[in-house]
């Protein structure tokens, strides 16, 4: 079976630096709902329509086509005591762009009084390499075209 839209992609993956850094690497499949859902990077989709199980894809990607650059505007630092006790660098807050939409948060440094968050993805502002390897292809059940995402086995469960 080709990949193609409403199709259930299960693929291997490797995610490293352009440099050969490694910054993640599968242990089980990721599974995506394939064909415009949003559900993974649309260079992917891009790279994998057509293709079968057992297809293996690299992919260069500059931050524009990957996890897009980095937003200085989206870097807070903000009084500890603002914050709920407990907070800890790696946590997640969700807090208000300048805009005033809600948008997510991480926690990068507490440094005395102060908390610095960050808005960014992790991996905006790099150039990554992507390797791909397809090892599934389904076609996606009606519920699963209808909620825009895969349930079930490596998917999402309601």
């Amino acid at each position: 079976m080709k990949i193609t839209k409403d199709t259930v992609v299960s693929l291997q993956f490797r995610v490293a630096e352009r440099t050969g850094k490694l910054i993640e690497e599968s242990r089980n499949p990721m599974v995506y709902l394939h064909g415009g859902y949003e559900n993974t990077l649309p260079k992917i989709e891009e790279a994998l329509e057509g293709r079968e199980k057992g297809a293996q894809v690299t992919l260069d990607l500059d931050p524009a086509d990957a996890f897009g650059e980095r937003d200085e505007s989206l870097v807070r630092t903000i009084p500890k005591s603002e914050f709920p006790p407990g907070v800890k660098v790696g946590g997640q807050l969700e807090g208000r762009t300048d805009d005033g939409e809600p948008h997510v948060f991480h926690v990068m440094k507490i440094k005395g009084d102060q908390v610095l968050l960050d808005g960014n993805h992790p991996l905006a502002g790099k150039a990554l390499k992507f390797t791909l390897k397809v090892v599934g292809v389904r076609a996606a059940t009606a519920e699963e075209i209808t909620h825009r995402h895969v349930h079930g086995e490596g998917g999402h469960h309601h």
